[in-house]
């Protein structure tokens, strides 16, 4: 079963704006390393998911990840061939609203060289750029 919330207020929501800087999660708080988006867009369920089973394999046992991002605002689309009107399609999926500066995910427990290449293909799964960030103090 994918990401989603368990209850929303709203179920359809309108598309909104996807630039800007990210004013929360944008240090890293729980790991040693984080993975810092560069740009904005949407982080859908399965891309979350995707990067997930990455890690989980790539660490067997050992390593923590912390993943910063819910995908909590739903997308709607209409069935092919329909046409104009009739009101709001259907909810097709979720997404996570991805703004610049915002930490997606976090490792810990882990040696440097190998969190950065984790990252590093994890970055290849993402709709947007990305950069490597160390914890601070």
């Amino acid at each position: 079963m994918p990401l989603m919330p368990k209850r929303v207020k709203f179920r359809k929501y309108q598309r909104g704006r996807r630039k800007g800087i990210s004013s929360g999660g944008n240090y890293v708080a729980f790991g040693e390393y984080g993975l810092k988006a560069l740009g904005c867009g949407w982080m859908s369920a399965q891309q979350i998911e995707a990067c997930r089973v990455l890690v989980a394999r790539k660490f067997k046992r050992g390593g923590r990840l912390w993943i910063r991002v819910f995908p909590d605002k739903s997308i709607t689309k209409k069935p092919q061939e329909t046409r104009m009107g009739k009101g709001k399609g259907d909810i097709d999926r979720w997404v996570a609203v991805i703004r610049r500066g915002r930490v997606l995910f976090e490792l810990g427990g882990i040696p440097e060289t190998m969190a950065k290449a984790v990252f590093k293909e994890i970055a290849y799964k993402l709709p947007f750029k990305t950069k490597f960030v160390k914890r601070r103090g």
